[in-house]
């Protein structure tokens, strides 16, 4: 049913106008759909293939998407035939390690930066922010010297130490304008009671910038639980690699790929991903909001 309004215009009568509903459902909703639908379906196709029996995914007259039957052949190659579960002990070791680095030094960094006044703060910031732009493809060969002459090549300690050369400047970046947006008189009222800098930044100064804290988190946790290159890079032990280098590594043969049990693989590596943005979503938003406008 369309929802009729009526408005009076100066020297006319009273003339119906049809509500916006139509328009709305054509331009936003019809667009928005779809795009949802496009962008969701890599990773419906993912679970499709990891359930889907060999017999029906390389046939050829079928239609990608159809399942006729489900098997956790694929599933069960992952856990039987390789050590999937130490790998995935390894990813989170390296990310949870690597994340808490990060926001560390990005924290500092981003408060000195944002609250110490000297000279050039504005131009080094920027300069931080610029080092996160230059492509890991051109680091990883000089990195990979440093970690052979430091003796930690092949080991997760190698993994801990590179990861935060990419995840330190946007943190520092974000974390810069979200302690920018936090009145100062907030914290020079703490130091005025007795509190030192320190005291005023871990006590007052932290606790308002905890959205920033988790924005920053999650944007850490990604990008380290998914990195390829450099584990690829660094790591040639079998128990040593995390789940991205290891699942492809051990599921082909030459030219041949086990694309279910990649698949199968892909959708459980996505699961902590998809739990944390999950609950965190608000504070990610919001995070990045703050630290991308206020600064």
């Amino acid at each position: 049913m369309t929802t009729i309004f009526y408005e009076r215009r100066e020297g006319q009568i009273l003339q119906p106008r049809r509500s916006n509903v139509s328009r709305r459902f054509f331009f936003f909703y019809i667009p928005l759909v779809f795009f949802t639908g496009f962008l969701l379906l890599p990773f419906f196709w993912m679970i499709i293939t990891s359930i889907k029996p060999a017999s029906e995914m390389y046939n050829v007259r079928e239609f990608p998407l159809m399942l006729h039957s489900i098997t956790a052949k694929h599933y069960q190659r992952l856990f039987n035939s390789m050590p999937f579960i130490i790998w995935t002990r390894n990813s989170f070791l390296v990310t949870i390690s690597a994340t808490f680095v990060s926001i560390v030094i990005g924290c500092l960094a981003g408060y000195s930066i944002a609250r110490l006044r000297f000279p050039g703060a504005t131009t080094i910031g920027i300069g931080i922010f610029m080092t996160y732009l230059i492509p890991r493809t051109l680091l990883f060969l000089p990195l990979a010297h440093i970690l052979k002459r430091w003796g930690i090549g092949d080991s997760l300690v190698s993994l801990i130490v590179t990861y935060p050369t990419f995840l330190i400047p946007f943190c520092t970046w974000i974390l810069m304008g979200y302690f920018a947006s936090i009145p100062r008189e907030i914290e020079e009222c703490a130091m005025v009671d007795g509190c030192t800098r320190m005291q005023a930044f871990i006590k007052v100064v932290l606790p308002l910038a905890t959205p920033g804290f988790i924005s920053v988190s999650i944007f850490c946790f990604t990008l380290s639980w998914t990195e390829f290159l450099y584990p690829l890079s660094f790591i040639q032990s079998e128990l040593q690699k995390p789940l991205t280098v290891g699942i492809v590594s051990r599921l082909r043969c030459g030219d041949a790929f086990f694309w279910g049990s990649i698949m199968a693989g892909g959708t459980l590596t996505s699961l902590p991903v998809i739990i944390l943005y999950s609950f965190l979503q608000r504070h990610f938003v919001s995070g990045l909001t703050a630290g991308a406008v206020k600064y």
